[in-house]
C-alpha cells in the first residue's frame, strides 16, 4: 500500500502526493486547534465552560453567554488564528525561496515595514480613507522593505547572512521611523499605534478587523498552497529548477507576492507579533518533512495554535492586565532564534 495519497485537479492545473501521515496529522491538529480555541473562548474574567461556549456557537446559549462569546471573545480567537496561519504560511515560503533556515517575516524585516505601513495609515490617512484601506497599505509598506532588502543584500547574488543581517537593520530603522511619528503624534493615535506596535489583538472586533482580514486570507493562502510544488522546485537550486523546466524568476516572484501579501495583511490587524513565521515552520518541518505539499497546511495550524497559546496566556496569567500576545511569542522566539544562529552559524 502506497504511502502517498495523490491530490490532483485538471481544472485549476496542479498536482501533489502527500504522505497519508501528514493527512492524518492535519486533522489532528485541525481538531487541536478546535479544542484549543473553544477552551479559550470560555476563560476570562467569566468563566464559561466548553459545553456551553459549543451550545452559544450553536446559538443554543443565554443572552449574557451570546454576548460575551460571539461580540467579545470569539472575533480576537478567529483573529488570532487568521493571523497565526498567514504569519506561518509566509515564514514557510520565504525559507523556502531563499534557502535560509532564519528567514521569516520579522528577522528580514518585512514585518516591520508592514507596520510603518500601518502607522503612516493611522497618522496621515485614516481621515481620508475607510478602514478597509489599512491592510493595501500594510502590504505596501512590506513591499517596500522587501524590495529594498533584496537590492541592498545584492552582491553577485545573495547569501543567507547578509540577507538576515541587512533584514535586521532594515528592521530598526524601519521601527525608528515608526517611533518617530508615535512621538509627534497626538496621544490617542501614539497609543493605538504603540499598542499595534507591541503586536495585540486585544479589542478587535467582527466588522473592523476579521472583515478586513478574512478575504485576505480566505484568497492568498490557498493560492499559496497551490504554488507550493514550485517551491519543492526552487528549493534544488536555480539550475536544477530551470533544467527540470521550470520558470524560476517568474515562479519566485509570485511566491514573494504571496509571501509579502500574507504577512503585510496579517500584520494589518495583529500588529507587529514576532517569530511565529520563524517557529511553526521549522516545528511543522519536524513533523511532517520539507515537502511543501503538507509543509504549508501544517504551519499553518501550527501558527494558529502558537498565537491561539501566546494570546490565552497575555490575557489570563497577569488578569486583569491584558498584555499583548507579542510579548509572549518573542519572549519564546528570541532564544530560538538564537539557537536557529548557533546551530547554522557555518551556512
Amino acid at each position: 500500500m502506497s504511502r502517498y495519497t495523490p491530490v490532483r485537479s485538471e481544472r485549476f492545473r496542479f498536482s501533489y502526493l502527500i504522505e497519508r501521515r501528514t493527512i492524518w496529522l492535519t486533522g489532528l491538529l485541525v481538531v487541536l486547534c478546535a479544542l484549543v480555541a473553544i477552551i479559550s473562548t470560555g476563560i476570562g474574567s467569566q468563566s464559561i465552560s466548553p459545553l456551553d461556549v459549543i451550545r452559544t456557537l450553536f446559538g443554543q446559549g443565554n443572552a449574557t453567554q451570546e454576548v460575551i462569546i460571539m461580540n467579545l471573545r470569539l472575533p480576537r480567537i478567529v483573529t488570532a488564528i487568521l493571523v497565526g496561519a498567514s504569519l506561518a504560511v509566509a515564514g514557510a515560503i520565504l525559507q523556502g525561496l531563499i534557502r535560509n533556515p532564519l528567514a521569516s517575516p520579522d528577522v528580514t524585516g518585512i514585518t516591520e515595514g508592514a507596520s510603518l505601513g500601518t502607522v503612516l495609515f493611522l497618522f496621515l490617512l485614516s481621515d481620508q480613507l475607510p478602514i478597509g484601506w489599512l491592510p493595501v497599505s500594510a502590504i505596501a509598506g512590506a513591499f517596500l522593505v522587501t524590495g529594498l532588502l533584496y537590492v541592498l543584500a545584492w552582491k553577485n547574488g545573495i547569501t543567507p547572512v547578509r540577507l538576515v543581517l541587512i533584514g535586521i537593520g532594515l528592521s530598526a530603522a524601519f521601527k525608528s521611523i515608526s517611533y518617530m511619528f508615535v512621538i509627534s503624534g497626538s496621544y490617542l493615535l501614539a497609543n493605538k499605534a504603540l499598542t499595534f506596535m507591541t503586536g495585540s489583538i486585544y479589542g478587535v472586533s467582527w466588522n473592523q478587523d476579521v472583515k478586513n482580514l478574512l478575504p485576505w486570507v480566505v484568497i492568498l493562502l490557498p493560492l499559496t498552497w497551490l504554488q507550493a510544488r514550485h517551491v519543492n522546485v526552487l528549493a534544488l537550486g536555480d539550475d536544477v529548477a530551470g533544467s527540470a523546466g521550470s520558470s524560476v524568476q517568474r515562479h519566485r516572484l509570485v511566491l514573494l507576492l504571496l509571501s509579502v501579501a500574507l504577512a503585510g495583511a496579517a500584520v494589518a490587524i495583529g500588529g507587529t507579533i514576532a517569530f511565529i513565521g520563524l517557529m511553526a515552520p521549522h516545528i511543522a518541518r519536524k513533523l511532517v518533512g520539507s515537502s511543501f505539499g503538507g509543509l504549508l497546511p501544517v504551519s499553518a495550524l501550527m501558527g494558529a495554535l502558537i498565537l491561539l497559546t501566546a494570546d490565552l496566556a497575555a490575557r489570563t496569567l497577569f488578569y486583569p492586565s491584558d498584555i499583548p500576545a507579542g510579548v509572549f511569542t518573542a519572549a519564546i522566539g528570541a532564544p530560538f532564534f538564537l539557537y536557529l544562529l548557533y546551530r547554522y552559524r557555518n551556512v
